[in-house]
């Protein structure tokens, strides 16, 4: 990380998956301070691409497993 970037922030419920709206766990940080929030779903379909042009990634993925373990599971 350069001085310049700020240290990211954790992921929380507002953050939402820029292609289909679910809770984002990744951040992509792209040249110019931009960033992408993907679901573990598009960050999967789409990490070989984003690990060519990110400048940073945070990867939140672990909550999931984290979350299976707390009875996620009610209401499906």
């Amino acid at each position: 990380m350069t001085g310049a970037m700020a240290p990211t922030k954790p992921l929380n419920a507002h953050d939402l998956c820029d292609r289909c709206g679910a809770p984002a766990y990744v951040r992509v940080i792209l040249t110019g301070s931009a960033e992408l929030l993907f679901c573990a779903h598009h960050n999967r379909q789409h990490a070989h691409a984003l690990a060519k042009v990110a400048v940073e990634i945070q990867d939140e993925t672990a909550r999931l497993s984290a979350k299976s373990g707390e009875g996620a599971t009610a209401g499906r």
